[in-house]
């Protein structure tokens, strides 16, 4: 399973070189006075990032380390243009963002299917020898020769896009809560890290309503230090509208567990702290009442919370409503 999933390639990108523009002069026997008619060259191809929906990994280009567009075609006699470059065109999923390897500054973000992002632009084709004639020179012996295309290592990123992501430490029934409100069907055992990709399901809510909900693998305690998975999913949860704290009842204490999942993020990614926050405690058939009443004493006050339990179906349609009404306040 994780080897199919692959959210960071880097790959070396080339445009193609723009047409040389030609160096020609009419020859025919009934035009006495022939003047220069040479074409412009084409175009060199662009290299293109386009969002596709049907993708949802970057595993085809995991081998794929050099993409190079197509050179522009020379001019030709007659003031006959050359043919453009063939684009290039690397499809990737929605919520890819492709950065300058060198610089790290990032080029842009997909995340609309078909939309088109130009990563390096073909050099323009020279000019033909016909645009340099003059009064004082009608017989011009110069035409442009096509600009070079560019050269850069690209780093692509995939940055899963959901309305709610779930987040909690291994176990915290992530999973298992995918499972039951959507049709998705993610790995479940009962043992750390059984979540080793991201998954994503689609939650049918009321009135042929829906939201997409995204199962990002387990925190733990030093991740954003690179310890257990680290920081490799920790950058799916950019992308997600609202995030889902997820802490299991009977846990030794859930409150702390929040904390601890919260300063995970900060350490990361300070602005995920700015987005709208609600907190799940699974596993409640678990515990009794009194349990229960222990732990709502510690939790923020101003955070939104409801115990459920996926296994015994207990509180999903009111989490699901929750969840709803935040993904709206976020939008």
């Amino acid at each position: 399973m994780t080897s199919n999933f692959i959210d960071y390639v880097k790959i070396n990108c080339r445009s193609g070189n723009g047409g040389a523009g030609s160096k020609h002069f009419r020859r025919e026997k009934h035009v006495p006075n022939g003047g220069p008619d040479g074409g412009d060259g084409g175009r060199g191809g662009h290299v293109i990032l386009k969002g596709n929906s049907q993708h949802w990994t970057l595993l085809h280009l995991k081998y794929r380390k050099h993409i190079k567009a197509q050179h522009g075609v020379a001019g030709e006699g007659g003031r006959r243009a050359g043919a453009q470059g063939h684009d290039e065109i690397i499809e990737v999923p929605l919520g890819t963002v492709a950065r300058d390897a060198e610089t790290g500054e990032i080029i842009g973000e997909v995340t609309q299917d078909g939309e088109k992002i130009v990563l390096l632009s073909g050099g323009r084709g020279g000019l033909g020898n016909y645009h340099f004639r003059n009064s004082t020179n009608q017989a011009p012996e110069y035409a442009q020769p096509g600009e070079e295309g560019e050269e850069a290592w690209i780093i692509l990123e995939l940055k899963v896009l959901a309305d709610v992501g779930l987040v909690g430490f291994p176990n915290a029934g992530k999973s298992t809560l995918l499972s039951v409100v959507s049709a998705a069907k993610p790995e479940i055992a009962d043992y750390p890290f059984t979540t080793l990709t991201p998954n994503l399901g689609v939650v049918a809510y009321r009135d042929y309503k829906s939201f997409v909900m995204a199962d990002i693998p387990g925190i733990i305690e030093g991740a954003s230090e690179g310890k257990g998975l680290g920081l490799r999913f920790l950058r799916h949860i950019e992308r997600n509208s609202i995030l889902l704290f997820l802490v299991s009842a009977d846990s030794e204490n859930p409150a702390k567990e929040y904390k601890t999942l919260l300063k995970e993020l900060k350490q990361y990614n300070p602005e995920l702290l700015d987005k709208k926050r609600i907190l799940g405690i699974s596993k409640c058939d678990l515990v009794d009442e009194k349990q229960i009443a222990k732990i709502k004493k510690k939790i923020p006050q101003d955070l939104p919370f409801l115990f459920f339990s996926s296994y015994a179906n207990q509180g999903i349609d009111e989490l699901k409503d929750l969840i709803w009404e935040n993904i709206h306040a976020a939008n």
